[in-house]
Parts: structure tokens; sequence; C-alpha cells
């Protein structure tokens, strides 16, 4: 397993625990939607995470490392995101 591996792993780690922190703040805009739309919603969240995270481990195993790069480039907009919404900005 090469470093490239492992860092999209650790980042995904990353990912989830941000999604989960943005589902469970009660901002507003969540608050507004039906409680079945907020479970089928957190839930489609993270099953596509779920999917680009094994997507991105795949290619880097098969030898695509630069895909580290671009999974390090959407964590940090994930990121970006989700400190707008927790610190109340959007």
């Amino acid at each position: 397993m090469g470093s490239a591996t492992i860092i999209i792993f650790l980042l995904g780690i990353g990912n989830f625990a941000i999604n989960r922190a943005v589902f469970a703040s009660g901002h507003p805009l969540f608050a507004r939607l039906p409680q079945v739309s907020q479970t089928l919603g957190s839930r489609a969240a993270l099953v596509s995470e779920f999917a680009v995270l094994f997507f991105a481990l795949l290619l880097s195993v098969e030898g695509w490392p630069g895909y580290a790069w671009a999974y390090a480039a959407y964590t940090f907009f994930n990121a970006g995101a989700a400190w707008l919404i927790l610190s109340g900005r959007v």
C-alpha cells in the first residue's frame, strides 16, 4: 500500500467527520427540512462520500497516485464549505 493510498484514506476519515459535523450542527437550512428529507439527505451525502473515497482509493491502488492531490483538493473545498456552514457565514 502506497503513501497516496494512506493519505487518501486519512483524508476520507476527515471528510466523513466533516459531513457528520455539518449534519449534526442544527443549521437553520437543515432545520427547515422535514425529518424524512434530513435523514435521506444525510444518508445520500454519506453514500456519495463513500463512492468518491472508494474510487479515489481504487485509482491510487491501481497506480494513479495523482488522485491523492485531487482528493486533497476535494477535502480542502469540502472543509471550506463546512467552515462556512458551521461558522454561520452561510
